[in-house]
């Protein structure tokens, strides 16, 4: 037998939320980490099993209060599942203690402060920590995750968007400001407190568009969008709620600049962009994604068409808002500033039906 890896020692902050409690069902099976480590604030005090019953046979943890110097004397490492302005108060006394610290929430996915402070209403004062963080998205900035300190994971929506937009922005293949993305998401992209829109009897047999115009996750895919571009670019974004638990789908129209490209032309583009991105999936010609082949996984399967008609190409992306959009990307990066096989821990076979 070969010697045994030693494991991370690992925390979760906010595990009682579906963010949390994601982490720690991937975690338990992730063979480099050790979980020492759940925190909450009103869920403090009580057993994880008597919040989620299911998981008591594998986890006799207790919730404990949120304690910088309790949690950076166990853990080398804490994902933080918090509100949004919360993580920017516990990240800096974190670092400061060496821990690795990987936010799943909007405070260190944004280079400009300001632009955070306008969409969210929080002020910020920590810029100094802010300038260390690197947008957790690997297949676009792996190289900079490597031995990060900080990682600002991305937003459900600007996952499944980013993964479409990437590649034909990259290479210039759109008019960039000609982009649209309607996209879908299930009701646990509401989080777990009790919302009425969330309601089975609002949200069954019903599908809503909401925040028009307006949707916080709308500056985070434009800056990435205009790195990748070298330019400002800006998009129009429409998320809609669907009646089901799981998954995002985005579909993304554009003007393509080359009339002559066809669907096999960037088809091949698309999988030679990710050919090193072990969790996207890029589908052959005519075939497009359902948000249920990538339910339980940290897939994103993406399929591509070129209208010749309008000379607009259509992308579509289906992920696990709750594992690609949440917290199997963070454990992907995670495994990425470690060093270790990006897959490490991480489900690719989807339960279906």
């Amino acid at each position: 037998m070969g010697e045994q890896r030693e494991r991370l020692q690992v925390g979760i902050v906010g595990a009682s939320g579906y963010g949390g409690v994601q982490l720690i069902r991937l975690l338990l099976d992730h063979p480099a980490i050790e979980i020492v480590y759940l925190g909450g604030d009103s869920s403090a005090g009580k057993k994880f099993a008597d919040l989620y019953p299911h998981l008591g046979h594998a986890v006799n943890m207790t919730i404990e209060p949120i304690d910088p110097d309790i949690i950076s004397a166990r853990c080398q490492a804490v994902f933080l599942a918090l509100p949004n302005g919360i993580a920017c108060e516990l990240a800096p006394k974190l670092i400061a203690k060496g821990c690795v610290v990987l936010d799943l929430s909007a405070d260190y996915r944004f280079t400009d402060l300001d632009t955070y402070t306008q969409w969210y209403k929080i002020p910020r004062t920590d810029r100094e920590t802010a300038a260390m963080a690197v947008y957790g998205l690997p297949e676009l900035y792996r190289a900079k995750l490597s031995n990060a300190k900080l990682v600002g994971c991305p937003g459900c929506y600007p996952t499944a968007s980013l993964l479409a937009l990437s590649p034909l922005l990259k290479q210039g293949l759109i008019d960039a400001d000609t982009a649209i993305i309607d996209a879908k998401s299930g009701t646990s992209g509401g989080g777990r407190q009790a919302k009425t829109h969330l309601l089975l009897a609002e949200a069954d047999n019903s599908i809503t568009a909401y925040s028009i115009a307006g949707h916080r996750h709308t500056p985070e895919i434009e800056q990435v969008c205009s790195d990748l571009a070298s330019h400002e670019v800006k998009v129009q974004f429409t998320p809609h709620l669907m009646p089901m638990v799981r998954g995002i789908l985005a579909t993304v129209y554009a003007t393509i600049r080359d009339p002559g490209l066809v669907t096999e032309d960037l088809i091949t583009i698309y999988k030679a962009f990710y050919r090193s991105s072990p969790f996207v999936r890029i589908l052959d010609g005519g075939i497009y994604p359902q948000t249920k082949w990538a339910a339980g996984t940290n897939l994103c399967y993406i399929g591509v068409e070129v209208d010749a008609r309008t000379g607009r190409v259509i992308v579509v992306s289906a992920i696990d808002n709750l594992i690609k959009g949440q917290a199997g990307q963070a454990i992907q990066c995670l495994n990425a500033v470690m060093g270790w096989d990006e897959t490490l821990g991480l489900p690719q076979l989807s339960f279906y039906p």
